[in-house]
């Protein structure tokens, strides 16, 4: 695989068919508290441990979680390691959000990337897959795999920013070619680029 932007590099991605059966826009529940929730989750462990945390979750909402206490929340979220820590910020993130913006809705209309950066234990990736995948905004998210991936083909960068720049300015920079595979929707592209990506690099 050669390319020498992220467009080139989005073409030839797409040529590997590598969403089958996935959702519409790769992360499970896309625009839903849940995606806050696994955001965090799938800090430091496999999406396989998440998932069975999530199910223990099934049903409960930013009020349910904002509501809870730590230690009961660390036993539901326990497949997804770190419980205890997680459980404190998943409450505290929680309660921050009905505080300062009074309902999920809300929330997913009017968070900046700067608040969510603000909020303890919510990292550049974490945050960006908050905004991509929960609020719908024209933001892609970069990760280990994205790192890797670059790192295989000699493109390295300073940091995580520098990387999400390069990416976004090869997809906006050609997006007259690109709009009409994506339905002319920025967010279903970024949201599908970063899925092939994780896709491709769990293939080996």
């Amino acid at each position: 695989m050669e390319f020498s932007n992220s467009y080139e590099l989005l073409l030839e991605l797409r040529k590997k068919n590598l969403l089958q059966n996935k959702p519409k826009r790769w992360w499970p529940n896309f625009g839903t508290f849940e995606v806050v929730l696994g955001a965090v989750l799938t800090q430091n462990t496999k999406w396989e441990n998440v998932q069975k945390a999530l199910e223990n979750l099934k049903g409960m909402g930013l009020e349910d979680i904002a509501s809870f206490e730590p230690s009961y929340l660390a036993e539901l979220i326990k497949p997804a390691g770190f419980y205890n820590q997680k459980s404190k910020r998943l409450i505290t993130l929680s309660r921050n959000i009905l505080r300062d913006f009074g309902d999920f809705e809300n929330f997913k209309q009017n968070v900046e990337r700067e608040w969510l950066l603000s909020q303890k234990g919510i990292g550049f990736e974490t945050a960006d897959s908050i905004l991509c995948y929960a609020c719908g905004r024209d933001t892609m998210v970069m990760d280990a795999y994205t790192k890797r991936l670059l790192k295989k083909h000699g493109y390295e960068f300073e940091s995580y920013d520098e990387m999400k720049e390069w990416f976004e300015r090869g997809v906006e920079e050609n997006w007259d070619k690109l709009a009409e595979l994506y339905e002319n929707d920025l967010n279903l592209c970024y949201s599908r680029y970063h899925g092939k990506i994780v896709e491709f690099m769990k293939r080996g």
